[in-house]
């Protein structure tokens, strides 16, 4: 991949900034533009992968679209003022909770020169933003959220005002998002450029939507842009001494009392609602005791970390999917998928205090695996010649292979059992909910 950025104003290629300046002073744009930035952020892009944008253009593809000179281009008219981002592509997902997340994806080009915009300012606005906010940030992540939520219930706050703002990332208001940007960034090219991506637009099903409001979820800068809007509600909260925690547009206040609970619950919508120019869901915006709160898919009980029941639900269906007969895969990546699925989820959510659920799980998911291996063999011969090649007795491999019972009661047949060890499962890669979460609690 070669160096996105040809222009080379100083001895060693690098755009080189005068250390006197502060950070907020008039020469961000060229500090977006230097080589090494554009280069770090098309790593960054490279390394996230990702769909391709309404172009077309995936990320394999853009090297050579860079090398032939479009690049230059490209670059000509950002420091020309004349480079118009294109719409972003309108992409829906299921919610873990349920319903439709929209996001929006930039062409791998827009992409980068998002990314290269937030290298730039990460710097200079995440030192001011609060100690009570980690989402999208250096060096933070949703397990400490967590973990400090319950460092403040032990505090005796054990009412929780779980707030939801109504499809926040589609009502961000641009002006007020520009007036506070306005405030430490003086580069007044870099903000117009910031405009055009909020104004860029959105092709839905080869149709174009005006983007009046909203940061659509999807790009490399809308996340910073979203901590951005939201830092005065932190400001807010801090200033009026409430203990809170807030990751992305997901937040919690926890209180003493129902009475305060109500009373901060009105008192920050309004605050939402007149200063922020955003909606608060009061369908799913309550106060409740902390053992009935949600909080990145965590609940806390007697001071201790747990599993959300809707979490604990939503990784059965996965398994129930990633074990399920009719995918037509073989069982060897069957196990790969799983396994990749459950060390993935592991590593998030052991932080909670859930070893023996763990325990309890892993024996759940063998038996669903063992239904998925019995289903596959399907014939009685293969299942008999099968359960005999895993060194099963010849009797009890035939009462096995005729028996008459489903797959789910045949799996717990010793028969099945045996072949189908927990020694053998893990031999073919099955990874344990309890290895991780062991792992995961050594290491602290």
């Amino acid at each position: 991949m070669p160096h996105l950025n040809t222009r080379m104003p100083t001895g060693n290629g690098v755009t080189q900034r005068s250390g006197s300046k502060p950070a907020f002073s008039n020469d961000l744009f060229e500090r977006v533009l230097q080589r090494d930035n554009l280069h770090t952020a098309w790593k960054r892009v490279r390394a996230n992968k990702g769909a391709a944008g309404i172009d077309g253009m995936s990320i394999d593809e853009f090297p050579d679209w860079a090398r032939s000179g479009y690049w230059k281009r490209v670059v000509f008219e950002l420091e020309t003022g004349r480079y118009r981002p294109s719409p972003v592509r309108r992409v829906e997902i299921d919610k873990p909770e349920g319903g439709i997340r929209q996001l929006g994806i930039p062409t791998v080009i827009d992409r980068v020169i998002q990314q290269a915009i937030a290298q730039v300012l990460t710097p200079i606005f995440d030192p001011g933003f609060s100690d009570n906010s980690f989402g999208f940030r250096p060096g933070r992540n949703g397990q400490q959220a967590v973990k400090q939520i319950q460092s403040i219930i032990k505090e005796g706050r054990r009412i929780a005002v779980d707030v939801d703002l109504s499809k926040f990332f589609d009502r961000v208001n641009h002006d007020l998002l520009m007036t506070y940007l306005g405030y430490k960034v003086k580069d007044k090219r870099l903000l117009k450029l910031i405009q055009h991506y909020l104004r860029a637009g959105i092709m839905d099903n080869q149709c174009y939507r005006e983007s009046r409001e909203g940061v659509p979820q999807g790009g490399p800068l809308s996340p910073l842009l979203a901590n951005i809007m939201l830092d005065p509600l932190d400001k807010e909260l801090e200033r009026r001494g409430h203990r809170f925690v807030r990751y992305a547009d997901d937040f919690t206040i926890l209180v003493k009392s129902q009475r305060a609970g109500q009373r901060v619950l009105r008192s920050i919508s309004q605050y939402l609602q007149k200063r922020l120019k955003l909606i608060v869901n009061t369908v799913k915006s309550r106060v409740v005791k902390t053992n009935e709160s949600k909080f990145l898919g965590f609940t806390f009980r007697a001071g201790c970390i747990q599993w959300h029941s809707q979490t604990l639900q939503k990784f059965k269906q996965q398994v129930r999917r990633l074990t399920n007969r009719n995918w037509g895969v073989s069982m060897r990546y069957q196990l790969f998928k799983t396994s990749q699925f459950v060390r993935g989820w592991i590593n998030y959510f052991g932080i909670a205090n859930c070893y023996q659920l763990c325990v309890d799980l892993d024996h759940w998911i063998r038996r669903r695996v063992r239904m998925a291996y019995w289903r596959q063999w399907r014939k009685p011969r293969t299942k008999v010649r099968s359960l005999m090649r895993l060194g099963v007795h010849v009797r009890s491999a035939v009462a096995c292979g005729i028996t008459s019972k489903g797959p789910w009661r045949s799996s717990k047949t010793p028969g099945i059992q045996q072949a189908i060890s927990n020694a053998y499962l893990k031999s073919e890669g099955l990874y344990a909910l309890r290895d991780g979460w062991i792992k995961l609690h050594h290491s602290e």
